[in-house]
This record gives C-alpha cells, sequence and structure tokens, in this order.
C-alpha cells in the first residue's frame, strides 16, 4: 500500500511520528514521508536520526494554517493524523487552544486533503473520545465524527477517511511510564486512584494498525485494537517493586476507567480476530457488506471498557517490556 508512494504524518516528530517513520521506512520503502509540525527543534533533532536519507522530509506548519497544509499535501497519497493537543489537564486549562487544534485544525486537514486529491487518511484518536468526560476527550470525539462525514464531503473525488482509536501508548513521551521512572529513585509513587485501569498498547502495534487501516477501510470505520488492560497500581509496582504509593486523587477531566467502545456503538461495531470496527451510522454504511467484510457482529449491550476487558498485562510482562525499552522509553 505505501510502497514507492508519498505520505504526510501531522504531528510527526512525536512518539507515534518517529515509531512510524522508522518502521515505514523498513517495511515499505515510501518514495516519500514528510514530516509536518510546528517545532523546528523537534524537526531538527529528529533529521539528525535520518541523515541524507532522501526519502524523509521536513515540512514546518500547523493544523490550524489551512493554506500550509494545501501546500505540504501537493503530490501527497495518504496521510496520517497525529496532531493533537492531548494533555487532558492542559485541555482543561486552555480549552480554546485544544478546540482550535484538535477541532479546527481537523476541519482544516479534511477540505486541504480533498481539494489535494489524497487518496486516503488515517487520523489517530484516543479511548478519551468514547463517551468523553473532559474537553480533550469530547473534541477528538468530534474530529472522529469529522473524518467520518468528510467521507461525504470528499463526494465524487477519491479521498476517503477512517479513523484508528488507541488506548495509553506504552512509554510514549509524556505518559505515566517514563514519569514513573524519573522519580522512582525517591521511593513514593503519586498514585491518582488504587481503583484506576487503563488499556496499554505499544507503538509498534499502534504502527500496526495505521497500517492494517489503510489496507482494509472504505470510509468512515473507526478501528479498535484488541489490547490488555492494566490497574494503575500495578504499572507503578512494575517500575518500582518497592515504592510506597501516594494516592493524590484524579486529575480535572480524567475518567477512573476509560472506554474504547461504549454501548451506544454496539449497533454499528463488528469483531475480528485482533481487532474491533465500528461503522458509521450515517447513510446505512454500517450494512454495507464492503466495510463489515466478514466481522462478526457484537451483542446489543457490548462495551469495551478498561475494566471490563478480558485481556490484563501483569506486572511481569510490563516490568520485562521495559527491560526491553528502558533507552528509549519516554524519549520520542
Amino acid at each position: 500500500m505505501l510502497r514507492d508512494k508519498s505520505t504526510l504524518i501531522t504531528g510527526g516528530t512525536g512518539s507515534f511520528g518517529h515509531t512510524f517513520v522508522s518502521m515505514t521506512l523498513a517495511k515499505y520503502n515510501p518514495k516519500r514521508l514528510v514530516i509536518y509540525s510546528r517545532d523546528e527543534m523537534k524537526q531538527w533533532e529528529m533529521a539528525k536520526l535520518y541523515g541524507d536519507d532522501p526519502r524523509v522530509r521536513f515540512f514546518i506548519g500547523d493544523v490550524r494554517d489551512k493554506d500550509r497544509l494545501s501546500r505540504a499535501l501537493n503530490g501527497i497519497d495518504f496521510v496520517v493524523h497525529a496532531a493533537a493537543t492531548k494533555i487532558v489537564p492542559t485541555a482543561e486549562y486552555n480549552p480554546f487552544e485544544c478546540v482550535k487544534t484538535n477541532v479546527n485544525g481537523a476541519m482544516n486537514l479534511i477540505d486541504a486533503c480533498i481539494d489535494e486529491g489524497v487518496k486516503r487518511v488515517v487520523a489517530l484518536s484516543t479511548d478519551k473520545a468514547s463517551s468523553p468526560a473532559n474537553l480533550y476527550g469530547a473534541t477528538k470525539l468530534v474530529s472522529d465524527k469529522l473524518f467520518i462525514a468528510g467521507n461525504s464531503y470528499s463526494g465524487a473525488g477519491n479521498t476517503r477517511f477512517a479513523v484508528v482509536r488507541y488506548g495509553n501508548v506504552m512509554g510514549s513521551r509524556g505518559s505515566v511510564i517514563p514519569f514513573f521512572l524519573t522519580i522512582a529513585e525517591k521511593g513514593v509513587l503519586p498514585v491518582t486512584d488504587e481503583r484506576m485501569t487503563r488499556f496499554m498498547i505499544t507503538l509498534e502495534q499502534g504502527v500496526n494498525l495505521v497500517w492494517r487501516t489503510f489496507e482494509d477501510m472504505v470510509g468512515g470505520e473507526i478501528y479498535v485494537n484488541k489490547i490488555p488492560s492494566m490497574k494503575v497500581t500495578d504499572i507503578a509496582r512494575a517500575v518500582a517493586p518497592d515504592a510506597r504509593h501516594h494516592i493524590v486523587g484524579i486529575r480535572p477531566g480524567e475518567k477512573l476507567h476509560e472506554q474504547m467502545i461504549g454501548s451506544e456503538d454496539a449497533l454499528y461495531t463488528f469483531e475480528y480476530a485482533n481487532h474491533y470496527k465500528i461503522l458509521p451510522a450515517i447513510h446505512n454504511w454500517s450494512q454495507d457488506p464492503y466495510r463489515i467484510n466478514g466481522g462478526k457482529k457484537v451483542a446489543p449491550d457490548f462495551t469495551y471498557c478498561s475494566d471490563n476487558n478480558t485481556d490484563w498485562m501483569s506486572v511481569d510482562t510490563l516490568r520485562a517490556w521495559i527491560d526491553q525499552n528502558r533507552e528509549k522509553i519516554g524519549m520520542i
């Protein structure tokens, strides 16, 4: 799919972008991978990793700037939309800025991709977009809806949009594992709530889900990986077995448990070997055999939440993963 094609990644200097670029270069040998982001220092640091590789290009720009997006998308075949304001408390205290990036930025990208004739677009979403309880989740729910409806806006054009929904990305910059590692030597780890659970996904799993989506999508689908859950207290134990836990309370906008698929979406959700697919409720697309593609309809009361998950990651499994990846945790 991506071999000898040009792909642009918005927010491409983030944790996902770093992993997507390295894995895609190795597997597909693309014609171009364009890193679109607004931080020149992060681009400069990332460029040093790839030297003079002519397949990797960098483009300074913001998803809030539609004209700049249009310029960057010239000649692009595929887009991965990873740009977002995503730290929950940051969004709560800076709501206008969050909306400008996550909602207005999504609208700009959809319009620009249609205008420039991009073939396929995959937008990264979050478990927080399902029954959102915070502004970040609410903006990503709106973004998801915009990308789904983008398939109608493209009309007779060939641009198609789909969404992938993730849980807690293990070891990504700003996430809980690198945070715990930086303070583990103090012997005390701040834990929000002893009952709190989260979905766990690696960056490599996230990239594989995007690849699968590009191959499978017809347009308007939301893809959800089957991934394990873990209690936050067990994450702390995996990082620092002997540390004491200091309960600090849930931060503004946080949920006790996360949700990938709510009961409202069960009517449109299909199960596959390694993932679920939420089909669009509009235009009867949820009944389209090409979109269903062999999936099994879930039960009408189905939900996929971090506390009712049947798959759980053990402390030993996470500890082994940390030992194997310690050098790069939190670095990208």
